[in-house]
């Protein structure tokens, strides 16, 4: 099927599904949903080996977004060595602001998820349900950094425990 002028991504674009990681869009397909017809975009999601098909008009809601340019990566990068705030010892109060972040899903919220529940672990361990956060925000982030960057995810991933040891 051709690209048609509603889509916003292409076949093979690189996005980021906020929660569930970068993706690539696969596809477009149109399939038939009660009376009418319904475009789909389908992604796959290299982090949880998965494929969805999410409704084209369904994307901005969920957040779905491009990968960032260099200079927002870079940014993002800066922000996570940058001083913060202490955030709440409560930890649902913090892991439920946290999981807010996450589901906005900009570059900046995701890498200020990384730096809150880093700093929080060397002070105390994380609780279960947190430190999975962490893991997938950490993940995203690296993953986003290393596309919009063009380098190797592993060279990003020491990149950011530099950044967030410094």
């Amino acid at each position: 099927m051709d690209k048609s002028p509603t889509t916003q991504y292409k076949v093979g674009q690189r996005i980021v599904y906020p929660s569930q990681g970068v993706g690539r869009i696969d596809e477009i397909r149109e399939k038939a949903f009660k009376d009418s017809k319904v475009l789909y975009y389908i992604i796959y999601l290299e982090f949880s080996d998965m494929t969805v098909m999410v409704p084209i008009d369904k994307v901005d809601g969920l957040g779905i977004r491009a990968i960032v340019p260099k200079s927002e990566a870079e940014k993002a990068l800066a922000f996570i060595s940058e001083e913060y705030a202490p955030i709440p010892t409560d930890w649902k109060l913090r892991y439920q602001m946290n999981l807010d972040l996450l589901k906005k899903g900009s570059v900046l919220d995701i890498a200020s998820v990384v730096r809150s529940l880093y700093h929080r672990s060397k002070i105390k361990e994380l609780p279960i349900l947190e430190r999975k956060l962490y893991d997938s925000a950490l993940n995203i982030l690296q993953d986003e950094i290393s596309f919009s960057l063009g380098k190797p995810k592993d060279e990003i991933s020491e990149l950011i425990r530099a950044r967030l040891e410094a």
